[in-house]
């Protein structure tokens, strides 16, 4: 695999099980990248070893006076300072290439995961630790996928030169051959606990990402309420943890490093020790003590390789665990990263019957609640509590919520003219039914970027920009803009450099512009005045006209312009009809759309209801007075 290759056409189906499985998989896809690696890694280490034979070869001919023993000895010297340089260069390109290739797999896995899970990936796995997973994560195992190759080079290396020196030179070869492995291996008592303090501070690390981000996005709200200072607080001592935890990290690798100075020092002086003693009984030449002190000197370098392995593994392994976790989840999961055995996504297409090449259409229907959306209608959701419309949107939308997967034992799936959305294929079922969420997030990018998504071509950009009153949007974004071309202005990250009210139209208009067959919109208004609320409830209904849509509100006006109307209680629904008729039959629907506190159930002393489902404020008759 070259990188001009590169995005992979099919990054493949990882070993998930766990994070060790995980990495050798991803180093069998690179078995062609390895093995070159390792070519190059070999003629580089070799070419260092040998360099001690041409150093003693030149040091036995000066002793005796052969000038042309000099001249063979300086070839053999350049002969492998030029092998060694072609090594080297031509091994680091390679192992670039495995590290990139190997980040550039696991990315493309990641966002394949993203794009399968939607909203739903946030909600089993903190925003914090999903930015780690793709950056510092990613880079760890693309380390270790790299080092491989190096290291086994490396060990080739040291076996050649131990196995060498036990022939060139038996005496001093022995105490070599017997010292080189207990040095490369006298770290492996400590390697758990580096592993164990090294995965302590990357979740601390990850905790302090998740905080500053969560501070960043609500600084102009923590500053408003005074609570700046807290969060800040919070951030401080999250970042001391983290500086803890790196401290006690570099102190086990400080233990290793002076282990891999000290034994090494102590080897080499029991080589000179014994080496000079020899060398004074006339048992060996000079030329032969500075080889065999020259290759000692030498293995330093191959050394590296084990402590590189090493270090590579104990980072490496768990954020290989880490993002196998990620991997492993699944739109049907019974629990958070924990995938089903039956997921349509993860394995063959079905025998029985080929794929719908498009969506189904007709009505949106959840068998859990009871919740129906008859195709081509406007239906309005009204819920007593925001996160059980939250929850009932992404379930409409054929994402499941934390703790049971849609289509799962008791939480069947959501039918979509009759097929459940979770029996489709995930590229269908995102084409079938679009879920704009509370807090819809805008890309950083162009205003012409930003709305230039897949769509059906039948709204244009500027009904949807009109529909969803921006025009004041594009006033200030013109005015911004070179040129004042608004659809030019550059859209900062995640919209910052607008309100919330602009940032909500927008979003809707990019729904808009889509215009899926089902749209689900979950609380699109809440950010906007009553005046622009009228107007948008008037061209969501014009531009959605035969077109299925579901809004969760409790908006008088957006339920007055709904054909249907819809109100859950807890986990199913109560009652349906006009807003008209609801507002004047149903105690309870009044007192979540009304804000009515004297209507409803016994609860409140006076009628007013008082119930889970439910947000209004339970007040006595006693308390009014």
């Amino acid at each position: 695999m070259h990188l001009r290759d590169l995005p992979y056409p099919d990054p493949g189906d990882p070993d998930i099980r766990s994070g060790t499985r995980f990495m050798l998989w991803l180093g069998r896809r690179q078995l062609g990248g390895q093995l070159k690696a390792l070519l190059w890694g070999l003629v580089n280490q070799l070419s260092i070893a040998a360099l001690p034979l041409g150093v003693g070869l030149a040091v036995q001919a000066v002793a005796d006076g052969s000038g042309s023993g000099l001249a063979r000895a300086a070839g053999l010297i350049l002969l492998l300072g030029a092998a060694v340089a072609l090594g080297e260069t031509l091994l680091h390109r390679a192992t670039t290439t495995n590290w990139t290739t190997a980040a550039t797999r696991i990315q493309q896995l990641l966002a394949r995961k993203t794009a399968e899970l939607g909203a739903v990936l946030t909600r089993r796995v903190a925003a914090g630790e999903v930015m780690a997973v793709s950056s510092a994560d990613v880079e760890k195992v693309g380390w270790f996928v790299e080092v491989l190759s190096r290291f086994t080079a490396a060990a080739t290396a040291l076996v050649a030169v131990c196995t060498g020196l036990v022939l060139y030179q038996p005496e001093l070869g022995t105490l070599v051959a017997v010292g080189v492995p207990v040095i490369a291996l006298a770290s492996l008592p400590l390697l758990p606990a580096a592993s164990r303090r090294a995965d302590r501070q990357r979740e601390r690390a990850g905790y302090a990402t998740e905080l500053a981000s969560d501070t960043v996005a609500g600084l102009r709200v923590l500053r408003g309420i005074g609570g700046e200072r807290l969060f800040l607080a919070r951030y401080r001592a999250a970042s001391q943890e983290v500086r803890s935890a790196a401290v006690r990290s570099a102190r086990v690798w400080a233990l290793i490093g002076m282990v891999q100075v000290i034994l090494p020092g102590l080897l080499m002086l029991a080589v000179v020790g014994q080496g000079a003693a020899l060398a004074l009984d006339g048992r060996i030449a000079v030329g032969e003590l500075v080889t065999v002190y020259s290759a000692v000197l030498l293995t330093q370098y191959s050394l590296r390789g084990f402590a590189e392995l090493a270090l590579a593994y104990a980072y490496a392994r768990p954020s290989a665990r880490r993002t196998a976790r990620v991997l492993a989840l699944s739109r049907t999961d019974t629990g958070a990263g924990t995938a089903t055995a039956a997921d349509p996504w993860d394995g063959p297409e079905d025998p029985e019957g080929p794929e719908p090449a498009t969506p189904p259409r007709g009505d949106l229907y959840d068998p859990l609640t009871g919740v129906l959306a008859p195709g081509g209608r406007l239906t309005a959701v009204v819920c007593g509590d925001p996160d059980t419309a939250g929850e009932l949107a992404d379930r409409l939308g054929g994402h499941p919520v934390d703790g049971a997967g849609a289509g799962t034992g008791d939480r069947p799936s959501v039918l979509l003219g009759g097929v459940p959305l979770d029996a489709l294929p995930l590229e269908c079922a995102r084409a079938a039914v679009l879920v704009q969420d509370t807090e819809p997030v805008l890309l950083s990018g162009t205003l012409r970027e930003l709305l230039d998504v897949p769509s059906s071509g039948r709204i244009p950009v500027a009904a949807a920009l009109s529909a969803a009153q921006c025009g004041d949007v594009l006033d200030t974004l013109g005015r911004a803009a070179d040129g004042g071309d608004a659809m030019a202005a550059r859209i900062t990250e995640r919209g910052r450099s607008l309100s919330g009210g602009q940032r909500q139209r927008l979003a809707l208009a990019r729904s808009l512009v889509a215009d899926p067959p089902v749209l689900v919109l979950d609380e699109p208004t809440s950010a906007v005045d009553a005046h622009t609320e009228a107007r948008i409830a008037e061209g969501l209904g014009r531009l959605r006209r035969d077109r299925t849509t579901v809004v969760f509100t409790s908006s008088p006006l957006l339920l007055t312009a709904a054909d249907r109307v819809v109100l859950v209680d807890g986990d199913a629904v109560v009652a349906t009809g006009t807003h008209r008729e609801l507002l004047r039959d149903e105690p309870r629907y009044r007192s979540v759309v009304a804000r009515d506190p004297g209507d409803g159930g016994p609860d409140g002393g006076d009628g007013t209801p008082c119930g889970p489902g439910w947000t209004t404020t339970c007040v006595t008759t006693e308390e009014r007075r």
